[in-house]
């Protein structure tokens, strides 16, 4: 098992792999960076330099801070994951991890994991993305939840956005939280509908769980 630093800036986590930060993104189906390749528990990655017009200088725009590049469901998928902030760590094994807690069955598009919550009284699929600042729920109902701080986000391929956000109560297995809403531009909110999927869960809840990511076999865990 390797385990690496981790950090949670500018409302994004950083990984540091072969001495360099990449952005941690289970949102985003590819990888890209500034380096050729990349070593993970005796495996090595090609990287691309951009996937979808996006660079590491764009992302290091977009992010407001200095990254190699973005790692991305490819290559984190192709391990059992351990993500934990309070220790500001997250390990990368070929093995399963043992972690108690909250499970979750996870489904995949396009290598993005699907799973089930909670919200406004309804079970809907939503994406799981470490990459997103906030959470989003394409719903009409979403501007009757109490108001928050509008943000500022950024998609591959779409760039910069903006949106209202709204404090909407989620229930995602046992445990229930306000997430920090807001609402996709439309074409991005489409690429959602062809996923299955409602809106994303984003990284709020590996702020505030130990959270073991295990695509192998096909859970999420929060402890």
């Amino acid at each position: 098992m390797l385990t690496v630093p981790l950090k949670c800036e500018t409302g994004h986590l950083y990984v540091t792999l072969d001495g360099n930060e990449w952005l941690f993104d289970t949102g985003s189906p590819k990888s890209f960076g500034t380096v050729e390749s990349l070593h993970i528990e005796e495996k090595e990655y090609s990287i691309p330099d951009s996937y979808m017009g996006l660079d590491a200088a764009g992302l290091s725009s977009f992010a407001e801070h200095p990254v190699c590049g973005l790692l991305g469901a490819d290559i984190i998928n192709e391990f059992y994951v351990l993500i934990d902030v309070k220790k500001n760590e997250v390990s990368f094994s070929e093995d399963a991890i043992a972690l108690e807690g909250s499970t979750l069955e996870v489904d995949e598009f396009m290598g993005i994991p699907l799973i089930d919550a909670e919200m406004a009284g309804k079970s809907y699929r939503m994406f799981f993305d470490t990459g997103a600042q906030v959470s989003y729920f394409q719903h009409r109902s979403l501007d009757s939840f109490p108001p928050a701080d509008p943000v500022t986000d950024f998609y591959p391929g779409y760039g910069q956005f903006d949106t209202e956000t709204y404090l909407v109560e989620a229930r995602i297995g046992e445990h229930t939280q306000t997430l920090r809403c807001g609402s996709l531009p439309k074409m991005l909110g489409a690429a959602l509908m062809m996923g299955g999927a409602k809106g994303i869960i984003g990284n709020e809840i590996v702020q505030r769980h130990t959270v073991g990511y295990f695509p192998k076999s096909k859970k999420l865990v929060l402890a």
